[in-house]
């Protein structure tokens, strides 16, 4: 990490710096900005482009995700996540992991489309879809695009299964959309919560709702009958750990049927961010925290294999895991729901299925 004076944090930014993309040769430098009147500088614009992809649907082959094809109706992410594992992927555009990520977003307008289009081919075959599969598709401008929404559509329309993770209340706008895709045993949400300690959120995930209205948003989906669980990630040992047993008891509490978590990982440039961060808000801690995580990291912040990615590997690793078990089993959380496949329609069906019986009714 570089020991030139930190940039001062900017307001509602998750990142302060911009460094250039690995992909790029030539170096911006970029004056700083006028500060306000509380001494911090202007925080910049978010700015949406237009995604031109041809394709919607993204298949992987890792172990760990729980689904092989996934959908983001946007690239880069306004929650403005600090230690978001998906800040690299901007880089392949020739924007940057930091500010560009979150202030920089593209939209992919023909999402819904694409996505009909793609259910619609003989080639399609039957299975779960992730919904956030790297960047929220419930971030601050969904809720005047509707991307997601009708997205959802879709799948409801082919009943073809979908899975969505998310750290947005706005989630429960699109109830109506996700009881009808429950009642067939075709959805499960999951809300991510970071912390309960609403400076710390502020801090981590600034354009993110609060970790209070993701419990309402829990409890919303829960009343509705849409199965509905918590991801506590990412843990970061020596800053939000210890909150594991209070955010599964209060999200089953909300109405949360099972559980997850996932260690902090910090791929490529995410790893100078989030230490700059660290140095930024939490000085004091800085040294415990990366001292962890390389504990559970063979000596180094990140680890990119298959099964171990995700938990990280020993004694610390050990602990968090057991730590996790325990909270989760004395909460009730249970494991993920299965979702059906076998209840997918083919294109010259979609208009029957409206009349169709439910999983539930049979």
């Amino acid at each position: 990490m570089s020991t030139s004076p930190l940039t001062p944090a900017y307001k509602g930014r998750g990142s302060a710096e911009n460094p250039t993309s690995r992909f790029e040769r030539l170096t911006t430098h970029v004056e700083p900005q006028d500060l306000d009147n509380h001494g911090q500088p202007d925080a910049p614009e978010t700015v949406y482009l237009r995604d031109p992809s041809r394709s919607i649907v993204a298949f992987n082959t890792s172990p760990d995700v729980g689904f092989n094809a996934s959908v983001n109706p946007y690239r880069g992410c306004e929650h403005g996540c600090i230690y978001c594992y998906a800040r690299p992927t901007h880089e392949y555009l020739g924007f940057s992991a930091g500010l560009d990520f979150e202030s920089r977003i593209l939209v992919k307008e023909e999402a819904p489309a694409l996505l009909r289009r793609e259910l619609s081919s003989r080639r399609w075959k039957p299975q779960v879809v992730g919904l956030s599969g790297v960047t929220d598709c419930y971030q601050p401008i969904e809720r005047r695009l509707g991307l997601t929404r009708r997205c959802l559509e879709v799948f409801l329309d082919f009943r073809n299964p979908v899975t969505l993770i998310t750290k947005s209340a706005l989630v429960t706008r699109d109830v109506d959309r996700l009881a009808a895709l429950a009642e067939r045993d075709l959805v499960s949400v999951s809300l991510s919560i970071t912390t309960l300690d609403g400076e710390l959120h502020r801090r981590l995930e600034p354009r993110a709702s609060h970790p209070l209205q993701r419990l309402r948003a829990i409890e919303v989906l829960a009343d509705a009958g849409v199965p509905v669980g918590v991801n506590v990630a990412p843990v970061i040992p020596g800053l939000n750990d210890h909150e594991i047993p209070a955010i599964c008891k209060a999200a089953a509490k909300a109405g949360a049927r099972f559980g997850g978590r996932i260690l902090l990982r910090l791929p490529y440039g995410v790893k100078d961010l989030f230490e700059q961060w660290l140095e930024r808000h939490y000085p004091a801690r800085r040294k415990k925290v990366l001292s962890r995580l390389r504990g559970m990291r063979g000596g180094q912040l990140n680890d990119s294999a298959f099964g171990s990615r995700m938990r990280g590997d020993g004694f610390f690793a050990d602990h968090l895991a057991r730590l996790f078990a325990l909270s989760a089993r004395k909460a009730g959380l249970g494991e993920h729901p299965a979702l059906r496949t076998d209840a997918f329609r083919a294109p010259g069906d979609a208009q029957l299925g409206l009349f169709a019986p439910t999983s539930r009714q049979r």
